[in-house]
């Protein structure tokens, strides 16, 4: 019998994201991790400069999201591990809103989870966020209809 497989982590989390504390958990000798990072931008899509973003999420269905696209990803890529965790309340410029992380025999697999988990997370999660700009206006943004 091999080593058994570590479960995956999914959060939602107000603290900063640690990217390498989540691939030591996807991690298990597998050989190809993906590490998709969010990363919070300095511009909005109009051109105002943000400041932060604000974000908020129903906790327990975007939980249960992530363990059906992780699921889902196993199911369409095979024998991957993905841990996805988002950030909540707000976040600044160039802090981590969002991390993805699929772990694999092969780098195909791995790269094709991880698109396929942040692709599904945006289009799917109930997780909401709010641009706050520079001039002291803010905007909500992305809202998920379920």
């Amino acid at each position: 019998m091999g080593e058994a497989r570590v479960r995956p982590l999914h959060r939602i989390v107000h603290e900063p994201i640690d990217p390498q504390d989540l691939e030591q958990i996807v991690r298990t000798g597998d050989g190809g991790v993906v590490t998709f990072l969010g990363v919070v931008r300095g511009d909005a899509d109009d051109g105002r400069a943000v400041s932060a973003l604000w974000y908020e999420a129903h906790e327990v269905m975007a939980l249960e999201e992530f363990a059906a696209i992780a699921r889902e990803a196993r199911e369409r890529f095979g024998d991957v591990q993905v841990a996805i965790v988002h950030r909540v309340g707000e976040v600044g410029v160039g802090e981590i809103a969002v991390a993805v992380l699929a772990a694999a025999a092969h780098r195909a697999e791995a790269f094709d989870a991880s698109e396929y988990a942040i692709d599904e997370l945006k289009r799917r999660a109930p997780i909401w966020k709010k641009e706050r700009y520079a001039d002291g206006g803010d905007a909500w943004r992305e809202t998920i209809a379920f």
